[in-house]
């Protein structure tokens, strides 16, 4: 089957089960945010939000992922290829849940249910393991950032994939305020002194001015996690992924924990 996948949640789990993608919107960005999923024989389909949709009726795709998120392409989508399309990431609701059914719902519409619960009770196996590695640290609260430049940042809630994984860790985000949508942004980075018995997690790199900026501003060196040494700097990963993106984080964040133990 030809799968195209205009959705990175969607392209994750297709992969996760096994089935290759074969053209994926916004390649370039996906691998750089999920390097460990194989997507070397796929097609660049363009913008998420405007995919190049000649490019996709030369695939001969035989079945389009997408999400609500692109509930507005999908007539156009549907008279392509039959669509398959799920709501995973909505505000208010924490997605990773959503990620772990997706991977039954994916497998049953691939026509590989079995093989799907396999996968599932893989991760699940996985995130356990993990989340016993993790225990030393569950009553160290976390917050769980990306710096945008010297003065703000956005911050991970419960509704994130991030926060759900910190979750199934059996820790704690101390993002406890709401988020427009899995994020509160921008943030200024001043509230960091609201949480200063927490152990800063920052995803992804720093902006180059904004790490120059950092290392010499008054603010940032005097933040009790910085003085204490309790600053977390993971890779980046896709804050919009699906079950494989969490597990990648998951798996970061515990090594970071153990190697400051």
């Amino acid at each position: 089957m030809r799968i195209a996948a205009i959705d990175w949640a969607m392209a994750e789990t297709a992969i996760a089960l096994g089935a290759p993608v074969t053209a994926l919107a916004e390649l370039r960005a996906f691998r750089r945010a999920a390097p460990q999923l194989d997507t070397t024989s796929a097609t660049d389909l363009g913008l998420r939000g405007a995919p190049n949709l000649e490019a996709l009726s030369l695939i001969g795709a035989d079945l389009i992922l997408s999400s609500n998120y692109y509930a507005f392409v999908e007539p156009q989508l549907a008279r392509i290829a039959p669509v398959f399309s799920r709501a995973i990431y909505v505000p208010g609701h924490e997605p990773f849940p959503r990620v772990m059914t997706l991977l039954d719902g994916l497998g049953a519409r691939l026509g590989v249910p079995d093989h799907a619960a396999h996968t599932r009770a893989g991760y699940e196996a996985s995130f356990a393991r993990l989340a016993a590695q993790a225990r030393p640290f569950a009553r160290r609260d976390l917050l769980l950032i990306q710096i945008g430049d010297a003065r703000h940042m956005r911050v991970f809630g419960h509704d994130s994939l991030f926060g759900g994984a910190v979750t199934a860790l059996g820790l704690r985000n101390a993002w406890g305020d709401g988020t427009r949508f899995a994020f509160a942004a921008p943030v200024p980075i001043t509230h960091l002194a609201r949480f200063a018995q927490t152990a800063l997690v920052i995803v992804g790199d720093v902006p180059h001015q904004a790490r120059r900026a950092l290392s010499r501003g008054a603010l940032w060196n005097s933040l009790p996690q910085v003085r204490a040494g309790r600053v977390h700097h993971l890779p980046e990963f896709s804050a919009f992924g699906a079950i494989p993106s969490a597990l990648a984080f998951a798996t970061a964040l515990v090594a970071a924990l153990e190697q400051q133990a």
